[in-house]
């Protein structure tokens, strides 16, 4: 009657455990990683909040002017200008020139600002503006670490954010632009 397993048998099974682990890890990982950027999301909620109100307040003011106080504001977040880099959809497809960006800058916290005011502003619409959470530090794909904004006359709204939540929950797959995950994870849809 055989009590012990074999250096043989040991070895077999410590093999099996090292492939589901490499298998399981990334995964695992990745899925950190991607709440962590979502949460990281969900706190510059905050600060545009802060940075809308000061736009406001100042709404008042004879001399008010919204690109000129927006970008007075915005100052207040921007470290320095950085060199622009390749952010892609989550389908991998390369963004249209609606969400593509001329200036970069990098924030007090590392990430990265992009925006542009549109010159013949309707519907109280005065811009977009997108957010890396995690600067230029990959992947850079829209709904993973990068997110973006609706610039109104007296709110930031994330993209999608009148849209049926079936649609936002869509973009937010591997088929999808990852646009809507701007709204879709604050309202608390899962991370696909």
């Amino acid at each position: 009657m055989k009590k012990a397993f074999t250096i043989v048998e040991v070895s077999i099974l410590f093999v099996i455990f090292l492939i589901v682990a490499f298998l399981v890890a990334p995964l695992s990982l990745d899925d950190s990683l991607q709440a962590k950027n979502t949460s990281r999301w969900r706190n510059i909620q905050t600060e545009f909040a802060n940075i809308m109100y000061s736009i406001n307040m100042q709404k008042g003011n004879d001399d008010y002017n919204f690109e000129k106080t927006f970008s007075t504001a915005m100052k207040s977040e921007i470290k320095e200008p950085i060199t622009p880099y390749k952010i892609t959809f989550m389908n991998g497809t390369y963004p249209t020139s609606a969400y593509r960006f001329n200036d970069y800058y990098q924030t007090r916290e590392n990430s990265v600002v992009a925006y542009k005011l549109f010159s013949n502003n309707t519907d109280s619409s005065m811009g977009m503006l997108m957010y890396d959470v995690n600067g230029s530090v990959g992947p850079n794909v829209w709904g993973k670490d990068v997110f973006g904004f609706n610039i109104y006359s007296d709110r930031f709204e994330p993209f999608c954010k009148n849209d049926p939540i079936s649609v936002q929950k869509q973009e937010c797959t591997k088929s999808g632009t990852g646009l809507c995950c701007s709204n879709y994870y604050l309202i608390g849809g899962n991370i696909n």
